[in-house]
């Protein structure tokens, strides 16, 4: 990761921001320590269509038996 001083940030801050944006991170010192990270921000997550999500679980078959009955009956079927 490249480092670039505070005075040179200040400088060249658009520079460095195209740099980030771009997947290179860039270190900030002060007085030739490590002060700030500049770095590319996570993408925005997309959005669940809920459309589609019921299509998904509508197409999932049918448990045959409740939850709590498979988790006890495999709880008690490890146990010997």
């Amino acid at each position: 990761m490249p480092t670039v001083t505070l005075a040179d940030a200040k400088a060249h801050l658009s520079d460095l921001v195209s740099r980030a944006a771009a997947g290179d991170p860039v270190c900030i010192t002060r007085r030739g320590k490590p002060v700030a990270r500049l770095a590319a921000a996570a993408p925005p997550r997309r959005r669940i269509d809920p459309a589609a999500l019921r299509a998904v679980t509508d197409a999932m078959p049918v448990q045959a038996e409740p939850a709590g009955t498979l988790l006890r009956r495999l709880r008690d079927d490890a146990r010997y």
